[in-house]
């Protein structure tokens, strides 16, 4: 039961941060959706992660696949929070929106890392049933 509990916790922290996210668009004072293009980092930042667990053998010590997937993953996350910068510095949206677009950043790669915290362990309720 506590897996469930875990993955109805994760949803709702991933409503509220996708909540973030569009009320940085779709507000009528900024109604810019520039900042949409953090959902392809979204979905960008577990994917060296997944690579490297399926093909690292062992879980205990360190290895170079595990160590670049850290590498790839923190330069995807960098720039999922630098692109609203930029676009607020360009005049692009405006420093508002900036910052409703990295507290839904904040809110979904804390999420994002609480998914592998819950289910990336070895044991019977884990994200490999997925």
């Amino acid at each position: 039961m506590a897996g469930i509990k875990a993955l109805v916790g994760l949803s709702f922290s991933g409503a509220i941060g996708l909540t973030f996210l569009l009320l940085g668009c779709g507000l009528e004072q900024y109604g810019v959706y520039w900042p949409l293009f953090v959902l392809i980092f979204y979905v960008l930042s577990p994917i060296p992660t997944f690579i490297s667990r399926r093909f690292s053998d062992d879980t205990e010590s360190s290895n170079a696949c595990r160590e670049l997937a850290y590498f790839l993953t923190t330069g995807i996350v960098v720039s999922a929070f630098g692109l609203p910068i930029v676009l607020a510095r360009t005049s692009t949206i405006e420093w508002g929106a900036c910052a409703l677009v990295m507290t839904g950043n904040a809110v979904i790669f804390l999420t994002i890392l609480g998914f592998f915290v819950v289910f990336g362990s070895g044991d019977d309720f884990s994200w490999e049933q997925w």
